[in-house]
């Protein structure tokens, strides 16, 4: 037997939101300012896939390929150095006009902020993020990993300096352990979701993913007509779904959000539509680590149901399969390294395209010859011994 793909819709989308003004092509340009000013910054790959739109009925395929980030194999530093660049900005009174990776490497900014230790919780890409931005400022850095996290994650975020470890507990717990050890420190919590009195510090990561966004439709030919987007919290989905409404306006993209069966909070508050968040508890056990989280960002979920037509629920063997076809592309498209939680969108778009049983699906996202459709692979093999697995030794596949 297969596991099922379960879809719902939002009609009521196109509207507007509290955020929208947080998500507009100046902050966006912003972003990439201070981005640029990274020595080793450069806009990472938009790659197209042509022969395989043709092969499937396409007008055009585009994927962001996040492997190419800073070297450190996912997009999720843009949201963590963003964010801890505006907090040492603000508490030093630095002008935005100086907000430059020259000026917070200055000694005196290390003087001044003395034993700050930046606090965050992560499946691995995000910490890697702020581990890498702190160790870079010559800061601390304090990160703690949901039970099951991969070791390699870990070592990953040991390797740039910060005191890491993985908790018993999954990943919502694990931020609540985050928040608590911020506070009985007096250290800041770097966190990318909101709770109640938590909104600043995620919106300031959400924001940072606008460099993505801006680089995306600089380099596009075309308006794409549809976005497939993985999520696990929504900040990334969140924040391309504002952006992509305020900087295309009435030719906006149709928006389908992407998780896993056992982590779906978004999929799940957008079929009640009732106006509550919705919160899946447990293990949350899936083979997309990244996206494995029960509780939504309130910030994205507010953008997203004002903005995103689609919710898809799938199974592990969706992103299993992306990951394998974007390996290993068609004709003669570029290869793409996509780990589990990357591949997600990309693996749904293939799947729909192919299975001929989600026609429904095809015909109420109006998929067909002339659609132009956009991808980002989020994170390359930041697990490269599951990576092997599942694309070398077939794990996950669509028989259970």
């Amino acid at each position: 037997m297969t596991e099922s793909i379960r879809h719902v819709q939002i009609e009521s989308v196109n509207s507007s939101c509290i955020w929208d003004k947080d998500f507009t092509l100046n902050t966006a340009r912003r972003t990439r300012k201070f981005h640029s000013s990274i020595p080793s910054y450069f806009p990472t790959p938009l790659v197209r896939l042509d022969s395989l739109a043709k092969k499937l009925g396409l007008a055009s395929i585009h994927v962001k390929d996040e492997s190419k980030r800073f070297a450190l194999n996912a997009f999720k530093c843009l949201g963590g150095s963003w964010c801890i660049a505006n907090y040492v900005a603000e508490a030093l009174k630095i002008p935005e006009s100086e907000l430059t990776f020259e000026r917070l490497t200055r000694p005196d900014v290390k003087a001044a902020l003395g034993d700050t230790h930046f606090v965050t919780a992560t499946d691995g890409n995000h910490g890697r993020g702020v581990a890498w931005t702190a160790s870079r400022l010559g800061l601390k850095s304090v990160v703690f990993m949901p039970k099951g996290s991969a070791p390699e994650r870990l070592a990953n975020i040991q390797a740039w300096g910060a005191e890491a470890s993985i908790t018993d507990v999954n990943y919502d717990d694990t931020v609540k352990l985050a928040k608590d050890f911020a506070e009985t420190n007096g250290w800041p919590l770097i966190q990318d979701t909101s709770f109640h009195s938590y909104e600043a510090i995620p919106l300031r990561i959400m924001q940072g993913y606008l460099t993505m966004a801006l680089e995306i439709v600089d380099e596009l030919p075309k308006v794409p007509t549809h976005l497939f987007i993985q999520a696990g919290l929504g900040s990334l989905a969140g924040a391309l779904a504002g952006f992509f409404a305020d900087y295309y306006g009435p030719s906006k993209p149709v928006i389908t959000i992407i998780e896993p069966h056992n982590a779906n909070c978004l999929f799940r508050t957008a079929e009640a539509h009732d106006g509550h968040i919705h919160t899946v508890t447990g293990d949350l056990k899936t083979i997309m680590a990244g996206l494995a989280c029960g509780i939504p960002c309130s910030i994205a979920w507010d953008l997203l149901e004002a903005h995103a037509e689609n919710y898809i629920s799938m199974p592990d063997y969706v992103a299993a399969n992306g990951m394998r076809v974007l390996g290993n592309p068609y004709g003669n498209d570029k290869r793409i390294i996509s780990g589990e939680s990357g591949a997600a969108g990309f693996g749904f778009l293939y799947e729909l395209m192919t299975n001929d049983s989600l026609e429904y699906i095809r015909r109420e996202l109006e998929i067909d010859a002339g659609s132009r459709v956009l991808c980002i692979s989020t994170e390359g093999d930041t697990d490269r011994e599951n990576y092997r697995r599942i694309v070398w030794e077939g794990l996950y596949g669509r028989e259970i």
